[in-house]
């Protein structure tokens, strides 16, 4: 370890998370030694400017991580399941941003403003949630420690940029055709490995991953299992149904929650969201003011408006939720969860 800062890598640094990653720790003048960009064969040799200096990426390997004490991961799950043992290996601290580890019990999943003492327990990987449950625990937690929380049920509005750089091609190839009047040519979504492909221009779709047996998606499956362990709490109900919609960037969430105390209003309900670290309360509906896709894009908070109470259930409440996928949901959460590391004197076990 060094005066001037640690050595970092960040793998698949040139992909849509790895860019914003590396945006991220600019912003935030994280404390680099030696910057590292590491990436699939096949994206080697790309140069990336950071803080002014061109860096050339370079193909992941085991051996990449000599010296590393940070490695940054969002590259694939494959990529994450081969490589990050062999930089924990060889002493660095992995923040791996893909599902591959996510559920693994010695494996922490964190939100920092949710669970950031969990940190401490990790054994060299530390797990950053999907991009759709990470806004909806930070907007969450708030509820559940003032007032209990029982059930979630949540419908997502998600931008295609959270299927890939491929899928928001798709989007503006498939929307310019559909205003000539030209065939629509679906590849890539609802997910590109699937047999069956249906246009997003225009459209909506009920499918985010693919099908398990119990006839959610895995996204929707990933929602469910996420929350009850970053909220420490396997008896709360959740139920979640993902869609795509084409817009770019944000995901949007209506989101249904009760609580277990009795006599809480909307305004105590605003009030804790208010006070929460990384959570933005934008609503008065008097003069219009929610919070959209477009505005929280390029923005690290969550974003919470439309709190009402349900018109059946004195204890339920409705939630409108927004947050920028690649930032909250993605690159800033693993950076926070990376300076955490720092900060805590977590690197070190």
């Amino acid at each position: 370890m060094t005066t001037q800062g640690y050595n970092v890598a960040v793998v698949g640094a040139t992909g849509a998370v790895g860019e914003k990653m590396l945006e991220t720790l600019e912003k935030k003048n994280f404390p680099i030694n030696e910057l590292h960009l590491l990436s699939s064969k096949r994206s080697a040799g790309k140069e990336i400017n950071f803080k002014g200096v061109t860096y050339t990426v370079k193909e992941a390997t085991p051996e990449s991580f000599e010296n590393i004490q940070i490695a940054l991961f969002s590259a694939g799950g494959s990529v994450s399941k081969a490589l990050a043992h062999e930089a924990v290996k060889r002493g660095a601290v992995v923040v791996d941003n893909t599902s591959a580890f996510r559920m693994d019990p010695d494996v922490p999943l964190v939100v920092p403003e949710v669970n950031e003492e969990d940190i401490a327990e990790h054994n060299g990987i530390i797990a950053n949630p999907n991009c759709s449950t990470i806004q909806m625990v930070a907007a969450l937690k708030p509820i559940q420690d003032q007032f209990g929380l029982s059930r979630v049920i949540v419908s997502t509005y998600q931008a295609v940029s959270g299927a890939g750089t491929k899928a928001v091609n798709e989007l503006e190839a498939q929307s310019q055709a559909f205003l000539e009047g030209k065939e629509l040519e679906p590849e890539i979504l609802p997910v590109s490995g699937e047999k069956q492909h249906y246009p997003i221009a225009f459209n909506a779709l009920p499918q985010i991953d693919v099908f398990q047996e119990n006839g959610y998606t895995f996204e929707e499956m990933k929602m469910i299992n996420e929350t009850k362990k970053i909220m420490h709490d396997s008896e709360i109900k959740v139920a979640a149904t993902c869609v795509r919609l084409p817009f770019f960037t944000s995901h949007a969430e209506s989101v249904y929650v009760e609580v277990d105390k009795d006599n809480i209003s909307v305004e105590q309900v605003q009030e804790v969201i208010k006070n929460a670290d990384g959570v933005v309360l934008e609503d008065d509906v008097t003069n219009q003011v929610y919070p959209t896709p477009l505005s929280a894009a390029g923005k690290p908070d969550v974003f919470v408006g439309r709190v009402r109470k349900d018109l059946d259930n004195s204890k339920g409440f409705h939630l409108w939720v927004v947050s920028d996928n690649l930032l909250k949901g993605a690159a800033w959460n693993s950076v926070q969860i990376a300076e955490s590391l720092i900060k805590n004197n977590w690197l070190q076990k």
